[in-house]
């Protein structure tokens, strides 16, 4: 098992940027390709961005493509989400999510994840 505990959620207008980081701690995390979703209210969790364990291959939801954009430092056991035009429909509950694989390519599907952090409230305001 891997722990995560994401930062960097917060308040932003329309046209904004944050970053959003999750830190891995407990087993190797170069081994495991590592995911974002997102939660609104009312609405089922959806997926976001992946990242291979090289970090060689990137998967971005239509929504977001040409926005965000993910990366990781396995020397930091860190991943990250960087936002860039907030528009108002991106507020939700992000959470960073992991398992181990060295596929390729990383997988978008929720039930494939078996570590998940707690979640960071992002806010887009008009």
């Amino acid at each position: 098992q891997v722990q995560l505990v994401e930062s960097g959620g917060g308040l932003v207008q329309a046209g904004g940027s944050l970053r959003l980081s999750c830190a891995a701690s407990g087993r190797v995390f170069s081994v495991y390709e590592m995911g974002w979703f997102r939660q609104a209210p009312g609405k089922e969790r959806e997926f976001v961005s992946a990242i291979s364990w090289s970090g060689g291959v990137t998967l971005y939801a239509d929504s977001v493509k040409g926005r965000f954009t993910i990366s990781r430092d396995n020397a930091k056991n860190t991943g990250y989400l960087q936002m860039n035009s907030l528009k108002v429909e991106d507020t939700a509950v992000y959470s960073c999510a992991a398992r181990r694989s060295v596929s390729p390519s990383p997988s978008r599907l929720i039930p494939s994840y078996d570590n998940w952090g707690q979640g960071t409230q992002v806010t887009v305001s008009s």
